[in-house]
């Protein structure tokens, strides 16, 4: 009998434990930890670790994930001697430490100390429960399963990022640096045991608004490291003379817009190392709220700053305050499609350049055009006839660069920026003439990523905004075209004679100003960084007035005097562009563009220009032009007599004579001695030029220059009749650079005047050759 109860305990004693352990794995089972089910948080960090901004969970919780590895062991050190001394020897209950909290709460009448672990606080962190028995048996088999499912290094890691820290701040990485300002790896002795002892009572001890009651907690976490030896009675000593001050709290609130545009990048990604320079991301922000008051209402204001050494954005400001509803401040003009105005004129100069169409001094023709439907015009409603290539570029004359678009190709330029990640769209996605002047739509980041060709050697690289994106360059155009186009932009001129060029280029920049005074642009160019301004309405309503040059150069230049007193601060040398064996100096003459000697006198005027790979390529002429073989530019041969007349090839004693013609379309605004009337010799009429096209200058008539008009006594009103002499086929008349009427020669037109219209007005006369005349005229 004796035997058999004997039996019977034993077998109770082992089934029990076997039962009980049985059903642990099938609740296990059933009940999985709730960790995976917590919405992670995400925190945008600068590159010096430091959060730029954060993204709660649900609920509102931050957190800064953090390994053990990032956290100081002093830190370790205190947080378990205070919590949980035998973390590492018991299963998740510390019976020895629940049997002394009992016991001191019995003993007191009221709760002195608990006897929680590391682990249950852990368990109750993750799936809370009521204080209860049922609550209480819920929190030990939760307990259970984290000492069976992870390692006491797991158990603790979590317990670290999951720690109350008073609000909706968990764990010590947030709490570090909301309270601190600094990450938990640069913590001091006295606020590791600060922060070891905070998830305490988060809410009472919080530093910054009780910094007394935060300070005497501290200080029991130095008692008891004192009792158990761990820390030195001088170091302890030390310690307890710091006061606890801490920062009002704070959450990270810099890059709003790169945050929120990083996050939907990387969604599951808890920490995001950005390339972001925090100082500079500060100071630009700072900046744009600076020019709210200098703005009108409704405007905006965009920038980028990038190392186009690596391609990392340093900084990125994609409104001008992002809590300004009034100025749409939380709409990021950074990746919105805007308008580009001019600031695609750089790149169709230098893939020009590239193929071996011009060089920098090339001639262009800055003239009026009505022989095709697209009739644009210049900013300033001018013309200035002949212009180089560098001219028209630093002066972004709208003209010269419809006229290399013509000859280049819309379909080809666009395909070109395309392959390179610049996306250009329009309404109907078709390439035309208008893209070069802003008649597209296009995105900064891309704009400005396009820009490092000029200051990595041809190459484009897209931005990157983390370390772990990868520096991936695209050829575009050859390294001679992108130094010369550079230093085109930095308005630097071709050296003379035994000068030297400086291998640091100094600020080079585009401007750009869309139709309707939309959009505002100025991308520049520094020895370092590469420069996106952008200035306008969100919503796209015109602001009269405001262009490129007035609005968005000021702060480009703000932004490049921030960038280099950087650098000097930092002594750190600036890259250098030095000049490609490919580019070499030569002196052109017009209107070849082409090598002669100084003294021949088929060179009008001498230029000085940057020449790749010894190419000279002759003047380019206008497309409608080049189809009348009589009045194309360049070089052709004469016979003449002894007399200087012109004649037949077969005449007695005719001798041959080149003559350098420059663009028909350009006589009206070049030297007497320069225009063909005066280069080609008039006809022998005794042995004429068989064939030979007459040319007939274009001329205005019926109005002398600079004659004064008056009405008459009680007249308002008047008109006078014009017509034209010379010249071939259509013509169009401008008053005042308005369009006034298209005729067929000879037809004339009246011109109606008005008293009211007192002052200086031009009259411009454009025939179907290119030719064109011109006259002032003043009204009294």
């Amino acid at each position: 009998m004796k035997l058999h109860r004997l039996k019977k305990r034993l077998f109770t004693l082992v089934a029990i434990p076997f039962v009980l352990f049985i059903s642990f794995i099938i609740a296990d089972y059933s009940f999985p930890l709730p960790i995976t089910e917590t919405k992670p948080t995400q925190t945008i960090l600068a590159q010096n670790g430091a959060p730029l901004w954060r993204f709660a969970d649900s609920q509102g919780i931050w957190r800064y994930p953090v390994t053990l590895n990032d956290v100081p062991n002093y830190y370790l050190q205190a947080l378990l001697t205070y919590e949980d001394r035998h973390f590492y020897q018991h299963f998740g209950v510390d019976l020895t430490a629940l049997l002394r909290a009992s016991y001191q709460n019995l003993a007191n009448g009221k709760i002195i100390s608990g006897g929680s672990t590391i682990t249950m606080q852990v368990a109750r962190i993750i799936d809370p429960h009521e204080r209860s028995f049922w609550g209480k048996l819920k929190q030990l088999f939760r307990t259970l399963q984290l000492e069976w499912h992870y390692s006491k290094k797991e158990i603790l890691t979590l317990y670290i990022n999951r720690a109350p820290y008073g609000g909706t701040i968990e764990g010590i990485g947030a709490a570090s640096w909301s309270y601190l300002g600094k990450p938990p790896s640069q913590l001091t002795y006295s606020e590791a045991a600060l922060l070891a002892v905070l998830p305490q009572a988060p809410s009472r001890l919080r530093p910054d608004r009780y910094p007394d009651r935060a300070q005497q907690a501290r200080d029991k976490v130095l008692d008891r490291l004192e009792t158990y030896h761990v820390w030195s009675s001088d170091k302890l000593e030390q310690i307890r003379q710091e006061e606890v001050w801490a920062y009002p709290r704070q959450s990270p609130q810099l890059a709003p817009l790169l945050a929120r545009r990083l996050s939907l990048h990387y969604p599951h990604q808890a920490i995001i190392h950005s390339t972001i320079d925090q100082p500079l991301q500060y100071t630009l922000e700072d900046l744009a709220i600076n020019w709210k008051n200098q703005l009108l209402p409704k405007t905006s204001l965009a920038i980028l700053v990038v190392d186009h050494t690596d391609m990392t954005v340093k900084a990125y400001v994609g409104s001008i305050d992002f809590n300004d509803n009034s100025r749409f401040g939380q709409v990021d003009m950074i990746q919105a499609l805007r308008s580009p105005g001019s600031t695609l004129k750089p790149f169709l100069y230098a893939l020009a350049l590239n193929d071996g169409i011009i060089h920098s001094q090339s001639l262009l023709q800055d003239v009026p055009r009505m022989t095709t439907d697209y009739r644009p015009r210049n900013f300033d409603e001018g013309f200035n006839g002949p212009v180089s290539v560098s001219e028209a570029l630093q002066r972004s004359l709208n003209l010269p660069a419809v006229q290399l678009m013509e000859i280049y190709g819309a379909k080809r330029f666009t395909s070109q920026l395309n392959s390179v990640g610049l996306m250009l769209s329009s309404s109907d996605n078709q390439p035309n003439i208008s893209y070069i002047l802003g008649g597209v739509s296009l995105k900064m980041d891309q704009l400005v990523s396009s820009y490092s060709a000029f200051a990595r050697h041809g190459n484009v690289a897209p931005l990157r905004f983390t370390l772990d994106e990868p520096l991936i360059e695209k050829p575009l155009i050859n390294e001679g075209s992108a130094w010369i186009t550079r230093r085109i932009l930095a308005m630097q001129n071709v050296p003379m004679l035994n000068q030297q060029i400086d291998n640091i280029v100094p600020l080079a920049w585009k401007t750009g100003t869309s139709y309707g005074y939309r959009d505002a642009w100025a991308i520049g160019i520094n020895p370092r960084y590469l420069i996106g301004i952008w200035v306008g309405r969100p919503d796209g309503t015109p602001v009269v007035g405001q262009y490129g040059n007035l609005t968005a150069v000021p702060v480009l230049q703000q932004v490049n005097t921030i960038l280099l007193n950087k650098e000097r601060g930092q002594n750190r040398p600036l890259p250098t562009d030095p000049m490609p064996d490919s580019v070499t100096i030569a002196d052109i003459c017009w209107p070849t563009g082409q090598v002669l000697p100084p003294q021949d006198t088929n060179c009008h005027r001498q230029k000085r220009a940057w020449i790749i790979n010894e190419q000279i390529p002759p003047t380019l002429e206008l497309l409608n032009i080049a189809k009348h073989q009589y009045y194309q530019s360049g070089s052709i041969t004469l016979w003449l007599n002894e007399q200087g007349l012109r004649v037949a090839a077969d005449c007695r004693g005719a001798i041959a004579k080149s003559v350098a013609l420059w663009p028909i379309s350009l006589e009206n605004w070049i030297l007497t001695r320069e225009r063909r009337q005066t280069l080609i010799p008039p006809i022998d009429l005794s042995c004429p030029p068989l064939g030979e096209e007459q040319l007939s200058p274009l001329l205005i008539t019926g109005i002398v220059p600079n004659q004064v008009f008056r009405a008459l006594p009680n007249q308002q009103d008047f008109s006078v009749a014009i017509n034209s002499q010379g010249g071939r086929g259509k013509r169009w008349w401008f008053l005042d650079g308005d369009l006034l009427a298209e005729t067929d020669y000879p037809t004339s037109i009246k011109l109606a005047l008005s008293i009211n219209d007192k002052g200086h007005h031009h009259l411009l006369l454009l025939d179907e050759s290119g030719q064109v005349d011109r006259i002032y005229f003043q009204i009294q």
